[in-house]
């Protein structure tokens, strides 16, 4: 179907992919103001299920599982041990007893070992990624349009809520109003057999509203016009989740007794060297992954994680770790752009406010 609609497709965490369709701004326009679907079924589901299912998730992650009620999702990340990011996930709680991970594509494989590594009481655990499909359609339009597809209603649905119901036809699938766009609307999972199916339904559906397919540049534009952190660029095994700004999904609180807690609670109380912040540039320019971030002087103080010139905005946005002395807000900087040092400023994000 990607090839069918005119997709650039180039490899991606061991899938093909397609990069665009019709263009980078025109599809990022379209999920910003209307709605967009991305195949995102290259991401990983695991299950897992059991009387002790709580109490490894809870283990396994920075934020506080106890908090979740049946139906709700949560934004966290699995440390490892040392002081440093496994990966960044979604948790969705089915029932006490049964937990659904939502785990990046490409640390798939690492993140299976790591939750059977730490399944010290016999958790049922199911990896079903190679049998799950999933879309993101997203956009302010998006809920309006899936509600066609569907009796239950949607409309109303909180942010990081779910539902399991029939849709396009198809039954028990998962219908979550989570995203990674910060433009709303909707992921979508369910079995590989009624991809196609569902796929078609869902550009059906989408027609009145505008629904354009969009491909992974748009997707990467769109979440770092919110700040939203990209695992293997602004976070990795080297980076904590106080040194990312993920002080958020952290939580210190009684009966949590995660991987690395004392270690990022020291981290939280006494201050860290260096901060994930975000950027603008003052000047032309468009600043790159692993970009030097310069002082007044010259000297090399960071280097940009994730960079791009904001569709939206129409100016040079990124982030990237700097030293305290350069973290405030309204500090200048300056990022190298093929040897010259163009100015930027540091920004509270998103970078876009919609």
């Amino acid at each position: 179907m990607h090839h069918d609609m005119g997709g650039k497709m180039v490899p991606f965490a061991g899938y093909e992919m397609p990069v665009q369709f019709e263009g980078i701004n025109v599809e990022h326009e379209t999920a910003r103001l209307a709605l967009g679907v991305f195949d995102v079924s290259h991401m990983g589901e695991f299950w897992v299920e059991g009387p002790d299912a709580f109490e490894l998730v809870q283990r396994l992650t920075t934020n506080d599982v106890a908090a979740l009620y049946e139906g709700k999702v949560q934004y966290t990340c699995f440390p490892n041990g040392k002081g440093g990011i496994v990966d960044d996930l979604l948790v969705y709680k089915f029932s006490d007893t049964k937990y659904l991970l939502v785990v990046n594509a490409a640390n798939i494989d690492k993140d299976w070992a790591w939750v059977n590594a730490n399944n010290t009481r016999g958790v049922k655990l199911t990896n079903a990624s190679d049998a799950t499909s999933q879309l993101a359609v997203q956009g302010p339009k998006a809920l309006e349009a899936m509600q066609a597809l569907t009796s239950e209603t949607i409309t109303d649905m909180e942010y990081y809520t779910f539902k399991v119901l029939e849709f396009a036809g198809v039954k028990n699938v998962l219908f979550s109003t989570t995203g990674y766009t910060g433009a709303g609307g909707c992921e979508i999972y369910f079995e590989h057999a009624d991809a196609e199916k569902i796929y078609k339904a869902v550009l059906e559906a989408g027609k009145p509203f505008g629904i354009k397919p969009i491909g992974l540049a748009a997707r990467d534009t769109l979440r770092l016009e919110m700040g939203f952190c990209l695992y293997g660029n602004d976070i990795n095994d080297t980076t904590s989740p106080i040194e990312a700004g993920l002080g958020w999904i952290t939580k210190f609180v009684e009966n949590n007794p995660f991987t690395d807690r004392a270690l990022l609670e020291k981290q939280k109380a006494e201050g860290v060297d260096k901060m994930l912040k975000a950027f603008e540039l003052t000047d032309k320019g468009i600043p790159r992954q692993h970009y030097e971030i310069c002082d007044a002087a010259g000297y090399t103080i960071g280097e940009v994680t994730s960079g791009t010139m904001s569709p939206m905005l129409k100016k040079g946005i990124g982030m990237g770790y700097v030293p305290k002395s350069h973290s405030k807000l309204g500090t200048e900087i300056f990022i190298k752009v093929r040897d010259k040092l163009v100015p930027a400023v540091i920004v509270k994000l998103p970078f876009y406010k919609g």
